[in-house]
């Protein structure tokens, strides 16, 4: 089963950002699409994401034709549970993807996602491919952390000047360069 799912951030849902629009222009091609909704920032861990996430695979939604397009702490859940869980898919696409950054609003909230690094370079195992989406003036996520994550994720790099953290806040109400990657 070729579809997709969209994965967001912390502080994320189904309803922002670029995420409403994807959702619609993959279903105007007849692309099943699935946005679960993780709790956060109450619940917010690896464990509640994961048990959600899970769901899906158990009842076979996620397959090895599945992509993923995920972002902010979305790319890293995603990398950490397929590795984890030792499940195929056929690409991921990170936006604004990162790995042990310590944000000032609440240094605990991210770190069960965390990956240690040199277990990052094994998502190759599970998806052959991969593309990172960062911007070189993202207020959250430094450029070089984003690079670094892309490289350790062994992924194709798609930098972009001023999409900041690629939300509302910076126009990302839609993100028509994705599509050239779907």
């Amino acid at each position: 089963m070729n579809n997709y799912f969209i994965i967001h951030g912390s502080y994320g849902n189904p309803y922002k950002n670029w995420i409403p629009w994807l959702k619609k222009e993959l279903s105007k091609r007849r692309l099943d699409c699935m946005v679960p909704d993780f709790p956060t920032p109450l619940k917010q861990d690896y464990e509640s994401w994961s048990k959600i996430l899970k769901s899906y695979f158990v009842i076979g939604c996620i397959t090895e034709e599945t992509t993923f397009i995920t972002h902010s702490l979305g790319g890293i859940f995603l990398v950490k549970f397929l590795i984890e869980n030792k499940i195929k898919a056929k690409k991921i696409i990170t936006v604004a993807g990162f790995n042990h950054l310590l944000f000032e609003d609440d240094k605990n909230l991210y770190l069960s996602f965390y990956v240690e690094t040199d277990q990052l370079s094994q998502l190759g195992k599970y998806c052959p491919e991969r593309i990172s989406f960062y911007s070189k003036n993202d207020p959250y996520v430094p450029e070089k952390e984003a690079e670094d994550f892309a490289n350790q994720i062994h992924s194709e790099k798609v930098i972009l000047e001023k999409a900041g953290h690629f939300n509302e806040k910076y126009g990302y109400t839609e993100f028509k360069e994705l599509l050239n990657y779907i």
